[in-house]
């Protein structure tokens, strides 16, 4: 392990600066709107920064690194360039909507399109995979990274990672972990560019490492690869992008808490061009670690980051990539866990109480399912190291993949599609899980982005059907919340044009 009293000292200060300042930031917030939005108050710089630390976790540092060093190389950074695309496209098409109807989570929108009965089924599949898959596979990663490059236990590692986010979010919802994650995404930023400046260091230079990895830095990959063949960059590979940075609760939460309607697209755009970086910070560490310890990473591909740190990062600044680490899971978790709790209170609790509840009851039912939340991911978590799940970058992906389609078609469709019947919505709803369990079993062995494809568009046909079948007689509609300042600027679209422009050119580059 080899940790300094500095290294030690280090971790230990960030953290209490961290969660000190959040608690402090946050010490008034007195009603739903303050707990779960931050009181509608986060400027660009917040949001920006926070939509990154809520996005990179483990599940990239762990996940996307070990697709790096395994059979996939750079070609998983289409996670993340594919994604500033569409992050220009939700800041330009859907923020306004959004913002413009004053919802507080994605499953509301779905009960003013469609129905209460739309609200609670989407509200009920993102509390499952928030549970049962993201909230655990973010403790796991986390807990799996502190053990190999550290030394500490599995579950010592899974409960202070627990804790940790558990104290400041229940304490004071998204406003803390709003400020938390100002200190913790720029900590790994920061700690991403370390690492790969001293594994660069470590192959000999930029130039020898390109040369020994040519085959591992392509972006395109043949029809028949088992996880991102070129067939899933024309479709299938949008569906969990637009589901995640569009609809995704824990990520969009801090652009429903915009001050305003440019503060929340800049915001996003500034995220948007922090993406174009990241695989530069993740994946290529992936790989470099596969050229330095291709023997130690047999069978284990998920292990190439903490190995990276673990052989070459030395004494004194382990506890800087230490607090790195540990913050990126941290912030990650407490994004999850604020978001779930802000479903399970306003879609699930709310909507059934007998009488109106009052604004100290919200909150304090929010803090509750907080602590129940990560009590059970915390239970899950060690048991994801099963070898079956073949990594955890894919088991997260394997099981959004169940809801994501139909939820998306949900969306998109009622937005278009201004007829769209109650029956529709639910209906993409219901069948997607069946259809993409049907594809799963029938078709094991195809690629899971090509399964969520097939998915999606038989989803849109079923609605398109059922539109035909039944229309609405007059479109829904929706609310518009009072006072909002919804003007945009030019710069935002120029500045998004701008990113599309960056991300082809990688791919130009990277062919």
């Amino acid at each position: 392990m080899n940790l300094s009293f500095f290294d030690i000292f280090f971790f230990v200060l960030f953290f209490a600066v961290v969660v000190g300042i959040s608690m402090y930031k946050s010490r008034r917030e007195e009603s739903g709107e303050d707990f779960f939005l931050a009181g509608r108050s986060l400027t660009w710089p917040f949001i920006g920064l926070s939509l990154i630390a809520a996005n990179i976790s483990t599940e990239q540092i762990v996940g996307q690194a070990g697709q790096g060093a395994g059979n996939v190389g750079l070609a998983v950074a289409s996670y993340e360039w594919m994604a500033a695309v569409t992050m220009v496209i939700v800041a330009l098409f859907f923020l306004p909507r959004f913002l413009k109807s004053g919802i507080y989570t994605m499953p509301e929108y779905l009960e003013y399109r469609y129905s209460k009965a739309a609200r609670s089924v989407m509200a009920l599949y993102t509390i499952a995979i928030y549970v049962g898959v993201t909230i655990s596979a973010v403790i796991y990663s986390g807990a799996l990274t502190l053990n190999k490059v550290f030394g500490i236990s599995l579950v010592k590692s899974v409960w202070m990672i627990a804790v940790i986010a558990a104290l400041y979010t229940t304490w004071g919802g998204l406003k803390a972990v709003a400020w938390a994650d100002l200190f913790q995404g720029s900590a790994l930023i920061l700690g991403g560019i370390v690492t790969t400046v001293i594994g660069f260091i470590a192959v000999g230079g930029i130039g020898n490492f390109f040369q020994v990895n040519a085959d591992r830095l392509h972006m395109v990959l043949p029809a028949s690869h088992p996880v991102i063949p070129w067939t899933a960059l024309v479709v299938g590979l949008w569906i969990p992008n637009f589901y995640y940075w569009g609809l995704n609760q824990y990520i969009t939460q801090r652009t429903l808490a915009s001050r305003t309607l440019k503060e929340g697209q800049m915001g996003i755009m500034f995220a948007a061009g922090i993406k174009l970086l990241l695989p530069f910070i993740i994946v290529l560490p992936g790989i470099i670690s596969f050229q330095l310890f291709k023997s130690e990473l047999a069978g284990n591909a998920d292990s190439a980051y903490p190995l990276l740190v673990k052989h070459l990062i030395p004494v004194g600044i382990k506890g800087f990539i230490f607090a790195a680490l540990a913050g990126a899971v941290i912030s990650s978790l407490a994004s999850m866990l604020n978001s779930a709790a802000t479903i399970f209170t306003m879609d699930i609790f709310k909507p059934r109480a007998k009488s109106e509840p009052s604004p100290r009851t919200i909150v304090g039912i929010g803090r509750v399912a907080t602590l129940i939340l990560v009590v059970i991911g915390g239970l899950i978590a060690p048991q994801l190291g099963n070898p079956r799940f073949q990594g955890i970058f894919n088991y997260i992906q394997e099981f959004q993949g169940f809801v994501s389609p139909g939820i998306l078609a949900a969306f998109v469709f009622g937005m278009v599609v201004k007829k769209a019947p109650e029956k529709a919505g639910l209906a993409a709803l219901i069948a997607s899980p069946l259809i993409y369990g049907i594809l799963l079993v029938a078709f094991g062995d195809m690629a899971f982005l090509n399964r969520m494809a097939i998915t999606f568009f038989a989803l849109l046909a079923i609605m398109t059907v059922l539109t035909l079948v039944s229309p609405l007689r007059e479109a829904r509609t929706m609310p518009v919340k009072a006072g909002f300042d919804l003007k945009s600027d030019a710069s935002v679209v120029w500045i998004g044009l701008s990113v599309i422009a960056v991300t082809i050119g990688l791919y130009i580059l990277f062919w």
